[in-house]
């Protein structure tokens, strides 16, 4: 895990692109404004930055890019609160403060030599991608990369090109579906679950990380484990109100864990007592 910058005030960072997604969603790509911040930044695919607007208020919002991209710092948000609604009237040149990173993401260091399945659900893509990239940039260190996603609308997916692309690579293989199609949805229609059982990969060497819908994720769990996929390579990134960051305020307390500093990744034998209480 890599320890945050700082936890106190945030670093301010200006927006050097901001690009539309879907008609709620957007993405921006930030470079912090401290020479020596900058270089001292690293993250792991799956942990989280807190961007702050000025004025306004902060809001945790995954990072989605690769840990190599030293030079810009990638975020997708969904506008739906006052802070998201704020950012997604940025442009370029805009200022944001940044604290991060925090929390605990995927364990990919330790999963060398696994095939890596990845199911997701909603935005729940955005903390996913930078384990795409990070596994694509290292592809000699990781099996067969399988991508499945899933939707509620056909209109709600994103990134249509980034999906073919990643379809045409070797050695990957991508599924994705939609509860709801429309005339020219090329994919599955159906629920994501749908797509385990056409999901090529070796068990016995595979790790499968998660994130999304809780309900989606339960059966994804269920049905992955039937498959004789060991408990110990199933991890799922967990969502919940975070505050602070830092686990103090209480906020996104999960059982006797909090999300933001516990998580959001957790393995499933963490978290598998507690899915099972809808709403917990």
């Amino acid at each position: 895990m890599h320890k945050p910058i700082d936890a106190g005030p945030p670093h301010a960072a200006t927006v050097v692109a901001w690009t539309q997604e879907s008609p709620t969603i957007f993405t921006l790509q930030l470079r912090l404004d401290d020479e020596a911040v900058r270089q001292a930044y690293r993250f792991a695919p799956g942990q989280f930055n807190m961007l702050y607007l000025y004025g306004v208020g902060e809001v945790p919002i995954s990072v989605m890019s690769d840990p190599e991209e030293r030079g810009m710092i990638g975020h997708t948000v969904r506008a739906l609160g006052r802070v998201t609604h704020g950012l997604a009237a940025l442009g370029p040149g805009d200022k944001v403060g940044l604290r991060g990173p925090f929390g605990r993401g995927w364990p990919l260091q330790e999963m060398g030599g696994c095939d890596v399945v990845l199911v997701t659900g909603g935005l729940g893509c955005a903390p996913a991608v930078s384990v795409i990239h990070y596994v694509l940039r290292r592809r000699e260190r990781f099996g067969k990369l399988v991508i499945i996603q899933g939707v509620k609308h056909a209109e709600d997916l994103i990134w249509r090109e980034q999906y073919d692309g990643w379809a045409r690579l070797p050695n990957t293989q991508v599924l994705v579906a939609a509860d709801q199609g429309s005339t020219s949805w090329p994919w599955h229609v159906g629920y994501v679950t749908d797509l385990l059982d056409l999901a090529q990969f070796n068990p016995a060497r595979a790790v499968a990380m998660m994130c999304g819908p809780e309900g989606m994720m339960r059966a994804a769990a269920v049905s992955l484990l039937t498959r004789a996929l060991p408990e110990t390579h199933l991890f799922l990134s967990m969502e919940r109100n975070m505050h602070c960051a830092v686990g103090r305020c209480g906020h996104c307390q999960f059982g006797g864990a909090f999300v933001c500093r516990d998580g959001p990744v957790f393995g499933w034998s963490e978290v598998r007592d507690l899915l099972a209480h809808r709403g917990y």
